[in-house]
C-alpha cells in the first residue's frame, strides 16, 4: 500500500470514528444548541460555498465534454441539478423522519423502524460516497485532504447529532457502526474503482446540496436556539482559511 493509500486510510478511519464517538460529548446535548455544533455546522457550509460550489462551473465544463451517449448525457449541463437533487433528497428523509414522530422536533418519541432503515441506507450511501471520495478529489495535495476531512468530520458530528435524536437507541445500538462501516467502505471501493471526471463531478455536486440541507435543518429550526455567532464564526474561519491555502 503506497504513502498516498496510507493517508486517505487513515482520514477515512478518522470520519468513520467521529460518528462512534460523537455520542460520548456529552457536552453536546441540550437545549439551547451547543455553540460547538453550530461551529461545526458554519466549517460545513464554508467548506461547500468556497471550495465546492465554485468547482462546479470547472464540473458542468467536464460533464458537458464527456461522451454523454447514456444516462450522462441527461446532466449534460446540470451539475447544480444534482447540487438540487442531494438538498432534495435529504430534505425528504428529514421530512419523513419529522412526521413520523407524532409532536415534531418536541417530541420525545423515536421514529419507527422502516423510517430507521430508510435514513440508514440514504446515510449509508451518502457515507460511502464521501469515503469514495477521500480517494478521487480533484485536488489530490495533502493540505486539499486535511480540509476536506476536517470540513466533513464536523458534518458527521453535526449528522449524527440529528440521527440521533430521532432514532435514539436503535441509532445507537445499531445506525452508527453501519455508518461509520459505509465510510470505509467507500474508501475501500475507491481503492480499486475508478471514474471518469464527469461522474466523479456529480458526486461532488450531490454532495455538495446534501452537506448544506444536512447542516441547515439542525440550525434553522426555532426550537433549537442555534447560536448563530457560533455558526458564523465557523463560517467566517474556515472561508478564511480555505482562501488562505487556495
Amino acid at each position: 500500500m503506497n504513502v498516498s493509500a496510507l493517508l486517505t486510510l487513515g482520514m477515512a478511519v478518522l470520519l468513520a470514528g467521529a460518528h462512534l464517538l460523537a455520542g460520548k460529548l456529552r457536552f453536546l446535548k441540550g437545549i439551547p444548541r451547543n455553540a460547538w455544533l453550530s461551529f461545526a455546522g458554519g466549517v460545513s457550509v464554508a467548506y461547500v460555498f468556497v471550495h465546492i460550489l465554485p468547482e462546479l462551473k470547472e464540473s458542468q465544463e467536464a460533464i458537458a465534454e464527456a461522451d454523454t451517449a447514456a444516462w450522462l448525457g441527461f446532466l449534460e449541463h446540470h451539475a447544480y441539478l444534482m447540487a438540487l437533487l442531494g438538498l432534495t433528497l435529504f430534505y425528504g428523509l428529514e421530512r419523513a423522519a419529522l412526521m413520523d414522530r407524532p409532536g415534531g422536533r418536541r417530541s420525545n418519541a423515536a421514529t419507527s423502524a422502516g423510517t430507521f432503515w430508510l435514513h440508514v441506507i440514504s446515510f449509508t450511501l451518502y457515507n460511502a460516497v464521501i469515503g469514495y471520495l477521500l480517494v478521487h478529489r480533484e485536488d489530490q495535495s495533502l493540505h486539499s485532504l486535511l480540509f476536506f476531512t476536517l470540513a466533513l468530520g464536523f458534518h458527521f458530528v453535526v449528522n449524527d447529532f440529528g440521527l440521533r435524536e430521532h432514532h435514539q437507541h436503535r441509532y445507537d445500538r445499531l445506525g452508527r457502526w453501519v455508518l461509520s462501516a459505509a465510510v470505509l467502505a467507500g474508501w475501500g471501493v475507491g481503492q480499486g474503482v475508478g471514474i471518469n471526471e464527469a461522474a466523479l463531478a456529480l458526486l461532488f455536486s450531490f454532495l455538495a446540496g446534501g452537506i448544506v440541507l444536512n447542516v441547515l435543518k439542525e440550525e434553522l429550526p426555532e426550537e433549537r436556539h442555534s447560536r448563530f455567532w457560533a455558526f458564523a464564526l465557523g463560517c467566517i474561519v474556515y472561508a478564511a482559511l480555505l482562501l488562505l491555502t487556495a
